[in-house]
C-alpha cells in the first residue's frame, strides 16, 4: 500500500490531521506523520522535521500556508505522485510550484476522499 505523509499531525482526537490518520490506517495505508509536537497515534511516530522518507506516494496537508513555506523544497524533493490540499490549506503559490515539479494537486478532504473510495 502506498505511504502518505501527513503533515501537520496531532494527537487531538478533535483534529481532522488525528482523524485522517485513523482512516488511512484504518483503510490499510502506511502513514509518516510530521508534527509540532512530539507525539504518536497508532504506532505512527511523529517526526518534527522532513527526514528523506522514501516512497511517499501522497502528502497530506493540515497546515497553514504560512507553515507550509517551510517544507516547499522537502516536500519537492520527496516527489511524491500528489499533495492534498486539504479545506484550509489552499496554496497556489505552493501548488504552481508542485504543478511545474510534475506533481499532481488536489484541493480536497482526505476523510472524505477515503470514505467515498476516491483516495
Amino acid at each position: 500500500m502506498p505511504t502518505t505523509l501527513v503533515l501537520g499531525a496531532s494527537t487531538n482526537p478533535e483534529r481532522y490531521s488525528y482523524k485522517a490518520i485513523v482512516s488511512l490506517k484504518a483503510h490499510g495505508h502506511d502513514v509518516v506523520a510530521i508534527s509540532s509536537k512530539e507525539g504518536e497515534l497508532l504506532g505512527v511516530k511523529f517526526e518534527k522535521s522532513l527526514p528523506e522518507f522514501g516512497n511517499v506516494d501522497t502528502v497530506a496537508l493540515y497546515v497553514n500556508s504560512k507553515i507550509q513555506e517551510g517544507f516547499y523544497a522537502g516536500i519537492i524533493r520527496l516527489n511524491p505522485r500528489r499533495v492534498v490540499f486539504n479545506p484550509g490549506t489552499e496554496n497556489p503559490t505552493f501548488e504552481a510550484m508542485l504543478n511545474a515539479n510534475k506533481i499532481q494537486t488536489v484541493q480536497a478532504c482526505t476523510l472524505v476522499m477515503l470514505s467515498i473510495g476516491n483516495y
